[in-house]
């Protein structure tokens, strides 16, 4: 599997150095991801605020997208199997300018609990990544601007790279997430990869509205549910299989011009107008597009991701106590990470812990 994985990831080298240069052609685009552009959504929102409250307290009890936030997965989708990290391709997006503010943290943290299964997908050399995650680190020499063209080339690299692995399930996600591995492993495991699972959380209350490009100058309206990139998201194997057409290797910038939409949008319409699939929300996926502050300290350990940024102008951030202060650990990623792993070394050394 390792030898495989490593052709698919040279494979993807070459399709990514050729991108490239066609990433650079649109620095204008004015397009970006909507983990970090919420304004991209806002205009499509009912209301914002309302539902930014709402998607944190389904944490807790569900609700959500027109229909409720799932906890528990559809009978027709559960699985009676086992199932082990070593099923599961985790990919990471990042991008040069957050290696040491963002992915070192992640590094210390989670990642220490999922290494094997775990790649770093950016757009730059850097020995000191290299050092750490190994070959588990694909420099992809996408742009590194934030457009929907230069986002889209990494998520084809990722896609093409967990299609190489041979695993069971794909799990994007961002680097301001903290992943439970457990949590993940809890909630994959009642579903079956050989059926066509997407499993992620939406930032809208309404499917998102596009236009597609036709032949001829011509377009089309399309509307589609997807799941925000910010919270993390999962796509089984057997649905994974059926994007090829549309999300491998070069497709998916193709796919992604044809709705100039960002890739977390562009996954979304892959799979609900191409391949025929649904999107199945769920409530344990946060973004710091949500106000993280509202899930309940109580329920923190069980969630599958969650998120730190800026909030209606406020550090938005969990609430969680020690065992750092909020100076010495701003994101509450350490702190977490202590509360689920307390055996950790630099937690045993935290004062009062």
């Amino acid at each position: 599997m390792g030898r495989r994985l490593l052709r698919g990831l040279s494979g993807a080298a070459v399709f990514l150095v050729s991108v490239a240069l066609l990433s650079v052609r649109h620095r204008g685009a004015q397009e970006t991801s909507g983990e970090t552009s919420p304004g991209l959504r806002e205009g499509m929102l009912e209301n914002p605020e309302r539902w930014t409250q709402k998607s944190s307290e389904d944490a807790v009890r569900g609700g959500g997208r027109g229909q409720n936030l799932q906890i528990q997965p559809p009978e027709e989708h559960r699985t009676q199997g086992s199932l082990t990290l070593g099923d599961v391709f985790i990919a990471v997006k990042t991008t040069k300018r957050f290696h040491q503010s963002r992915m070192e943290l992640l590094l210390d943290t989670w990642i220490t609990r999922a290494r094997e299964q775990t790649y770093v997908f950016t757009d730059e050399e850097d020995d000191a990544l290299k050092k750490r995650m190994g070959n588990h680190v694909v420099f992809t020499n996408c742009s590194t601007e934030h457009s929907h063209l230069a986002l889209s080339c990494k998520m084809a690299a990722e896609f093409d790279a967990f299609l190489a692995s041979g695993r069971s399930w794909f799990c994007h996600l961002d680097d301001d997430n903290y992943l439970n591995p457990q949590a993940l492993l809890q909630l994959l495991s009642s579903y079956s990869p050989t059926r066509d699972v997407y499993l992620g959380k939406p930032s809208l209350n309404r499917p998102i509205r596009a236009s597609e490009t036709l032949p001829n100058n011509q377009t089309k309206s399309v509307h589609f549910w997807f799941a925000t990139g910010g919270a993390g998201f999962c796509i089984s194997h057997k649905l994974a299989r059926k994007m090829v057409p549309w999300a491998s290797g070069r497709n998916f910038l193709s796919t992604s011009e044809l709705i100039r939409l960002p890739d977390d949008c562009t996954m979304g319409y892959i799979i609900e107008c191409k391949v025929g699939g649904q999107l199945l929300p769920n409530a344990l996926f946060h973004s710091h597009l949500e106000n993280l502050q509202l899930i309940p300290t109580s329920r923190l350990t069980q969630q599958v991701t969650l998120s730190y940024g800026v909030f209606e102008n406020k550090l938005n951030v969990i609430e969680l106590s020690g065992p750092f202060s909020p100076q010495e650990d701003p994101s509450r990623f350490r702190s977490l990470h202590c509360h689920l792993y307390p055996d950790t070394s630099w937690c045993l050394q935290a004062v009062g812990w």
